[in-house]
């Protein structure tokens, strides 16, 4: 499961990004997720309270968003959705097309809450 490894490298850079800022605890974290990108969400979703247990991030909300696939046409240069077993235009049938969409990782934003204690 090497999503497990991914929520790791996921929560050094969220940490990286807090220290940045300050200080202050994450209380979501969202990312895109594309469908080649080889990440399954439930999996992400099921490891993410275990490698953040006791981190900056312990107790905050995962959101996933599944990016779908879309081809760029090299001969008619129009832009399609796509399916994994078929990258193909769906305008013309051109199969030399050129990925746009689906296959990335990106974290698209984080919420951090304030660590101020009020009296």
């Amino acid at each position: 499961m090497h999503e497990l490894s991914l929520c790791q490298s996921l929560l050094r850079q969220v940490a990286a990004i807090v220290s940045e800022q300050g200080s202050g605890f994450v209380s979501l974290i969202e990312l895109q997720v594309g469908e080649l990108s080889g990440v399954e969400p439930a999996l992400m979703q099921h490891a993410f309270p275990v490698v953040s247990q006791g981190s900056i991030a312990q107790g905050a909300r995962l959101l996933i968003q599944t990016r779908p696939l879309r081809v760029l046409c090299e001969r008619c240069g129009s832009e399609s959705d796509a399916e994994a077993g078929n990258l193909s235009c769906r305008a013309c049938g051109n199969w030399q097309t050129r990925l746009i969409s689906g296959d990335e990782l990106l974290l698209t934003r984080i919420e951090i809450e304030s660590s101020a204690i009020t009296r």
